[in-house]
This record gives structure tokens, C-alpha cells and sequence, in this order.
């Protein structure tokens, strides 16, 4: 077991979910403004939002760590790399960071990623214990949060109003849903582990094949509704032609997944797909900022 207190804290970060919600939050925000950022508002967008995810996952990590200690030994508190006052010490830094960090831009920012933060808490100490396919659901909901905090940061150091939130975020959230058929195919590949610590995941409690197919809804739908910033002309055809290439992805990902068994090797297969063609979604966002 590796007791090494730096190691530790860089795998209890989760880094690389930065791109994912720092990131996203910054591309939209470049997205709406064409590219036209302060880059100090720049900064404090990506950190505030990076550094709530950190707490978030090192809140995970306390409340999962008899599960973890299972089927993750390797996380930073069943390795002993981190202790469980350290974890808490360290969520509670991380939260303080990007709360302080998100005020610098304006009161609705701080509002949004409160109310982030506050469900995180809930989602690790409550709800994925009680319903898999409602911790999937949220955690969908929190993803879509970061389109509206690339909105908010937009607004200018006095929006405080959230109804000061335009269709353009909007029109952006559904792209969230994908993020909930995503967790339930990863669900499926992590049926074994969950089995041993009774996670009530929806391939526990429903099998592979309804799990498969709650999924493939969940896609299906992104891909419908994610040229919507398009069709309400926030953005332009430079948008358009990526992301309708990205939904043909989904789609046939979604109608592949319902047609073959639901095994491990299959869902595993299409959840690559899947996650590698994100990159669309970026790139359509990166072509908004920059040319659109």
C-alpha cells in the first residue's frame, strides 16, 4: 500500500476532471463572448470551477472509503496515503478556494457553484446510497451547471439575478444528458465491484439490458437537442457541423447498444465511442470561440 502523502493528494484532485468542468465552463464562456474574455475572468472561471470539483471528489473518497477499501484499494485513504482528517481538511481548503475565487467574478457565480457544492455534499453522503439511477441523474445535473456558470461569468461583476441566465445556456444543458447515459454504461462495467458493496446502481437493480437501454434514451436525446444553439442562432454553422457530426455518433452508439447483448465487451466498446467523441463537443465550442 503506498503511504505517500503527495501521490495521495494528487489522485484524490482528480486532475484530469478539470478539463471537463473547468474546461467546459471556460469554452462556453468563449463560446457565447466569441473568444472575447479578460483573462483574469478566464482564470478565476477554470480554478473556481476545477477546485469545486477537487472537494467534490475528495468528499467522495471520505464517504466511499469502506467501499472503496474493497473494490479502489488504491485510493488515496484505503492505501493510507491520506488520512481521513487530511481529506477532510483538504475538501473543506478546496471548496473555500473556488467559492472565494468565484465571488472575484460576481454574486451569481458564487450562487451557482454554492449550490454545486451543496449537492455534491448530498450526493456522496446520501444519495448514491439510496438510488444509483438518481445519483446518475444528478451528476448529469451538476455537468449541465457548468454552461450556466460559462453564462454567468459572461455577465459582468454585478449579475446577481439568476433569471439574468439567458436561452444560451439554456439552449447548452441538454448536452448534460449524455453525461447520465455515460454513468449508467459505466455502472455496467463496474456491476462486479458494486455487487460486493451493494451499490443500488440501475444494472444491479434492473439488469444490463434496462440499464443499456435508459442509456441509449439519454444519448438519443443529446443528440436531438444539442443543435439547439443553432436553431435559436446563438451560434453559428461552424457549431453546427460538429456537433451534428458528434449526436450521428450517439445515435448509432444508441441504436448499436440496444440491438447486441448488453456485455461487458460491448458496453465497454461503445462507452469508448462514446467518450472519445467528446472531443466534437469541444472542438465545436473551440470553433464558436475562435472563428464562428
Amino acid at each position: 500500500m503506498s503511504t505517500n502523502p503527495a501521490k495521495g493528494l494528487f489522485a484524490l484532485l482528480r486532475l484530469p476532471y478539470w478539463l471537463m468542468t473547468g474546461g467546459l465552463s471556460l469554452l462556453t464562456a468563449l463560446a457565447i463572448t466569441k473568444g472575447a474574455m479578460n483573462l483574469e475572468i478566464a482564470l478565476l472561471t477554470f480554478f473556481s470551477m476545477a477546485f469545486i470539483t477537487s472537494a467534490g471528489f475528495a468528499v467522495n473518497d471520505y464517504f466511499d472509503r469502506e467501499s472503496d477499501a474493497v473494490i479502489k484499494p488504491k485510493r488515496p485513504i484505503p492505501s493510507g496515503a491520506l488520512s481521513l482528517k487530511q481529506v477532510v481538511a483538504v475538501s473543506a481548503i478546496l471548496f473555500a478556494i473556488g467559492l472565494n475565487l468565484a465571488i472575484l467574478v460576481n454574486i451569481l457565480s458564487l450562487l451557482i457553484l454554492t449550490i454545486d457544492s451543496i449537492i455534491l455534499l448530498l450526493y456522496s453522503a446520501i444519495i448514491k446510497r439510496k438510488s444509483g439511477f438518481a445519483a446518475n441523474i444528478l451528476v448529469g445535473l451538476l455537468t449541465g451547471t457548468a454552461f450556466f456558470y460559462g453564462e454567468a461569468v459572461t455577465l459582468g461583476p454585478n449579475a446577481i439575478n439568476p433569471l439574468s441566465l439567458s436561452l444560451v445556456s439554456l439552449s447548452l444543458y441538454p448536452i448534460a444528458f449524455g453525461t447520465i447515459g455515460g454513468n449508467i454504461l459505466r455502472d455496467i462495467l463496474s456491476v462486479e465491484g458494486d455487487s460486493k458493496v451493494g451499490y443500488p446502481t440501475l444494472p444491479q437493480t434492473k439488469g444490463n439490458r434496462t440499464a443499456v437501454s435508459f442509456a441509449a434514451i439519454f444519448f438519443a436525446v443529446t443528440a436531438i437537442l444539442s443543435p439547439l444553439p443553432y436553431f435559436l442562432r446563438f451560434f453559428s454553422l461552424y457549431y453546427l457541423a460538429l456537433i451534428l457530426a458528434w449526436g450521428i455518433l450517439l445515435l448509432y452508439s444508441s441504436v448499436k447498444l440496444v440491438t447486441i447483448p448488453p456485455t461487458i465487451e460491448n458496453v465497454k466498446k461503445y462507452e469508448r465511442l462514446i467518450t472519445r467523441s467528446m472531443m466534437l463537443l469541444i472542438l465545436a465550442l473551440i470553433l464558436e470561440a475562435f472563428i464562428g
